[in-house]
């Protein structure tokens, strides 16, 4: 424009030039202003929770400095006192359940029983178990053959028994 002498179109041309050159400069501080506000919001919040931490702490040690001691110290004494005395209760609970399930002989008295019984009729429970088949141990379930009792060996059973 200036080339072909217009002069008043070289000073609009010139006016939003500098007009561009002044945004150009303002975005850039506005921009160098962003991370700086966002800096300053996170303190301002942490400010708060502080605030708000610091209320909360004033209105316990509050409730602490109204406490009586000495109230305390016996409701302290009180607990410990009840839980002495449950202690030694759950410790004799525990050792009447031991001398029961742990202090009972039936269970040898009726195997003794039952081997007098075993004795009476002649059948040796020891000697049988050896002589007792066994699951292969490849076979994931007990093996289904039957173990075979000789006739000679039921009449001698009969003949212990006392039948004929």
């Amino acid at each position: 424009m200036a080339k072909i002498g217009n002069k008043e179109a070289c000073r609009v041309l010139a006016k939003q030039l500098v007009h561009l050159w002044k945004q150009k400069t303002r975005t850039f501080a506005v921009s160098s202003k962003v991370p700086s506000m966002s800096t300053q919001t996170k303190v301002m919040n942490s400010q708060m929770k502080m605030v708000g931490a610091m209320s909360t702490t004033a209105k316990t040690m509050q409730a602490v400095n109204k406490m009586d001691p000495q109230k305390t110290l016996q409701t302290m004494q009180n607990f410990q006192k009840e839980n002495m005395k449950m202690e030694m209760t759950e410790e004799m609970i525990n050792d009447t359940l031991d001398y029961i399930f742990d202090g009972s002989d039936d269970e040898e008295e009726s195997q003794d029983i039952v081997n007098q019984v075993l004795d009476e009729i002649g059948i040796e429970i020891s000697g049988k178990l050896a002589k007792a088949p066994t699951a292969a141990p490849s076979l994931p379930s007990a093996s289904t053959s039957k173990a075979t009792i000789s006739d000679e060996e039921i009449e001698r059973q009969l003949k212990a028994l006392g039948v004929d």
